[in-house]
């Protein structure tokens, strides 16, 4: 950075330092990175940049405002003379001659300017939210990092948006199912997804929004569930290897604990269920398959069925199916139908 000793230094010398290497010429990664820890650490350190930088930008109008010819001013060259407003005094005896003084320089027009642009440019970009969208089609789970450098894996056909201000960080989950590997950041981290507001603290977790609830599971760190978009009561505190399920109707919620490695098996396209309803699992296959796979009847749909299979393999999908004493299946114009077995004995239709 330089020479200036934060420790020291009064809350208006470091903005004034933080301003001049922006006004220097941007600075690299880390001192960017270091900068904004800085701007964000309290609402003080703000006001004192924006503060910093609206001198610098009435200076730039000051400048502007004057008439000056700069070009003579640098090259040192007389203005034309004036003689309409000499008055003739009468002469006291010798004076003595006084060399000339050079003119000083003057700071150019076109600096002036562009130290003004440059601190209304970033006032401009750190008062202003960064927004973005971001979907991912049938068949295609992306992943990507987000402006704070956070990692997102998104389902097939999910979507969600993102809006990051100078003192939080908020996701909006509208459907589907998304991961987030959280970047260290001043700022909170939070997601809303139907009606729910999942708070993290320093975590790797996961929100999906299935037909009847919401999932939330925590691989690593802890995350808190609030209901009523934030507003409500705190419906789940969660550590890693937890799992919420929340219902849509009436918020009722059921934690249980699972394996790491299952919440995360679908960025490696696998579909990993354990007792879980068909209708459910039949939604995972179909985000990646051109195939869909259809229930025929709702005794087939809840039927529950623990598995892990590789969700673009619909052969070993069928044949997982199969093998279940209640269902039967048959392939047709792109569709993989799943029927309740009328012929099975009636013990197994209730298991």
């Amino acid at each position: 950075m330089s020479d200036l000793d934060f420790d020291q230094a009064t809350l208006t010398e470091q903005a004034a330092h933080w301003h001049a290497l922006q006004r220097a010429g941007g600075l690299n990664p880390v001192q960017q990175a270091r900068f904004m820890d800085w701007l964000v650490a309290t609402p003080e350190h703000l006001r004192e940049y924006l503060a910093v930088a609206r001198v610098a930008s009435e200076l730039g109008d000051a400048l502007r405002a004057m008439q000056l010819d700069v070009d003579a001013l640098l090259d040192g060259a007389p203005s034309p003379a004036r003689t309409d407003n000499v008055v003739a005094l009468p002469a006291r005896g010798a004076v003595r001659a006084v060399a000339p003084r050079k003119p000083r320089r003057a700071w150019p027009q076109a600096l002036a300017a562009g130290v003004a642009l440059a601190c209304v440019g970033i006032t401009a970009y750190l008062a202003w939210p960064q927004t973005r969208h971001y979907v991912a089609a049938h068949g295609a789970p992306q992943r990507f990092e987000l402006p704070d450098r956070t990692v997102v894996h998104l389902n097939a056909e999910s979507a969600l948006s993102m809006r990051f201000g100078l003192f939080d960080r908020k996701v909006t989950l509208e459907r589907g199912q998304a991961s987030f590997v959280v970047a260290v950041d001043r700022r909170p981290f939070q997601v809303q997804a139907a009606g729910l507001q999942v708070r993290d603290i320093g975590t790797t977790f996961d929100v999906s929004l299935r037909r009847e609830q919401a999932r939330i599971d925590v691989a690593e760190g802890q995350v808190h569930v609030i209901g009523a978009d934030g507003d409500g009561p705190m419906l789940a505190d969660l550590h890693a290897g937890q799992s919420a399920r929340i219902d849509y109707r009436d918020d009722s919620v059921s934690v249980q604990a699972v394996d790491v490695g299952a919440m995360t098996a679908w960025w490696q396209r696998r579909v990993v269920f354990r007792d879980e309803p068909l209708r459910e699992v039949a939604e995972q296959f179909n985000r990646l398959n051109r195939t869909r796979l259809q229930l025929d009847d709702d005794a087939a749909g809840a039927l529950r069925l623990t598995g892990n299979l590789r969700g673009d393999d619909l052969a070993s999908l069928r044949a997982f199916l199969d093998d279940q004493p209640t269902l039967v299946t048959q392939l047709q114009a792109g569709t993989l139908r799943v029927g309740t077995r009328h012929d099975a004995p009636a013990e197994l239709h209730r298991r």
